[in-house]
């Protein structure tokens, strides 16, 4: 009979067939068991196909996407049920299993696997759309409980890590937990993204700042330990700094190492903890001035303090590409100045051979302290301290200057210092700007 399109028959009929549960069936041969594919069409059921081959389950699962998978198996053994849980794994649909098994430790294994309906040695066909529909039922109970488990898993991982970002954010502005939350819970609203994701990426921007600014304190610590290295040799005791410098190479690599991942980042930071250690010994015992040992010690520290200087360089732009966030290059373009004075004040004391490298250093430091001047990141804080940056380089250029002169070696490592502890706070200043942790 012909049903006119659009017609209540028709609709009727389109909603039915749409409706139909589809079932693949898998076990010998169907017909070939108890399970008649006449049975199948009678209880209104939509078959699909049928596997026989066990290889080929998977991929037939995959391919029909059933509502419900029919087995006839007289004896499941350990390979079936493997091969269950890899579809419970990957493509999840009802399981209705008969079986002449009544083995009880089979049974425990069937329903552990993904067997929603273990029937023993009960067919009949006037039964079978009803458990079909008891193992549609039990698949659909327990979906709902795997999907209620994660989603309270994932709102008590959100939650961790919104306390994290909150614990940031108090840290670096020095905010109560309710202002925190407030500046969250704005941020989300204005991005229109759930407040786990807003504090996902304050804790990522944090992390990858923290490990810029880390990395980059090894650049600078390379250069100011020769360059105490050097104020030891020509009278000018430098045994506190140098030891406290020795200390900040330690930390840094062992935090580093803590805090970043090993197979991204492992290999940088492992280079530069085995650099670091030939040139912590090198380090350890000082020849006397003005001698032929001397000299040559001191080239050779040099030395191994340029290539912990590459090294370390090589993770900082490692960790400003892989954090994605723009203000990560200004927060290294600030903590290279750190470098950069002290890599000045070095050649200074190093002489005429390294003129060249002297030159190349004030042209960078000038250069970068120019870009950063410009950006949009300025605070009143920073502002101030760019200010006295500023100053710090003019002081620290004519201390260079002054050799000669018998003070001339303190103004040098006054103003050396000076100048690295106002781009010691403006590093801090940047890595805790919004910005910066907002990304």
């Amino acid at each position: 009979m012909d049903l006119p399109c659009g017609g209540p028959g028709f609709q009727f009929l389109s909603k039915w067939l749409i409706c139909m549960t589809s079932v693949l069936f898998f076990g010998a041969k169907l017909g070939s068991g108890v399970v008649q594919a006449a049975h199948l069409q009678a209880a209104s059921l939509d078959l699909l196909g049928e596997v026989t081959e066990r290889n080929k389950l998977v991929h037939g699962v995959v391919r029909h996407a059933p509502d419900v998978l029919v087995c006839e198996l007289a004896r499941p053994d350990a390979a079936f049920f493997k091969l269950i849980q890899t579809l419970a794994d990957t493509a999840p649909c009802a399981v209705l299993l008969f079986t002449m098994d009544a083995d009880a430790e089979h049974i425990q294994s069937g329903v552990a696997s993904g067997v929603h309906a273990y029937i023993v040695d009960g067919y009949a066909p006037q039964r079978l759309r009803a458990l079909v529909q008891l193992a549609q039922a039990r698949f659909q109970h327990e979906h709902g409980l795997r999907q209620a488990l994660q989603d309270a898993t994932t709102r008590f991982e959100e939650r961790k890590v919104v306390d994290r970002a909150k614990g940031i954010l108090m840290r670096a502005r020095h905010l109560s937990d309710d202002d925190a939350f407030r500046i969250l819970r704005t941020a989300s609203m204005h991005t229109n993204q759930r407040l786990g994701q807003v504090s996902q990426s304050i804790v990522y921007s944090a992390l990858y700042a923290d490990g810029v600014n880390r990395a980059g304190q090894l650049r600078m610590l390379s250069q100011r330990l020769v360059k105490l290295y050097l104020l030891q040799l020509a009278g000018c005791p430098q045994r506190t700094l140098l030891q406290e410098s020795i200390q900040r190479v330690d930390a840094n690599l062992a935090l580093l190492g803590k805090s970043l991942s090993q197979a991204t980042f492992g290999d940088l930071v492992e280079r530069a903890g085995q650099t670091w250690a030939r040139l912590q010994q090198a380090l350890q015992a000082p020849p006397k001035a003005a001698t032929t040992q001397a000299t040559q010690a001191t080239q050779a520290i040099d030395a191994l303090a340029e290539q912990l200087l590459q090294e370390a360089e090589r993770l900082t732009a490692a960790l400003e590409s892989s954090g994605g966030a723009p203000p990560l290059h200004i927060l290294n373009t600030a903590g290279r100045q750190r470098m950069l004075c002290q890599r000045f004040a070095k050649c200074a004391l190093l002489g005429p051979t390294v003129a060249a490298a002297m030159v190349e250093a004030q042209l960078a430091f000038e250069q970068a302290q120019t870009y950063l001047q410009q950006v949009p990141l300025g605070t009143p804080e920073i502002r101030r301290l760019l200010e006295a940056a500023a100053l710090g380089w003019q002081q620290l250029q004519a201390g260079s200057a002054e050799l000669q002169r018998p003070a001339g070696l303190e103004r040098l490592a006054q103003a050396s210092e000076d100048l690295l502890d106002v781009y010691e706070q403006l590093s801090n200043q940047f890595e805790t700007s919004m910005q910066m942790l907002m990304g």
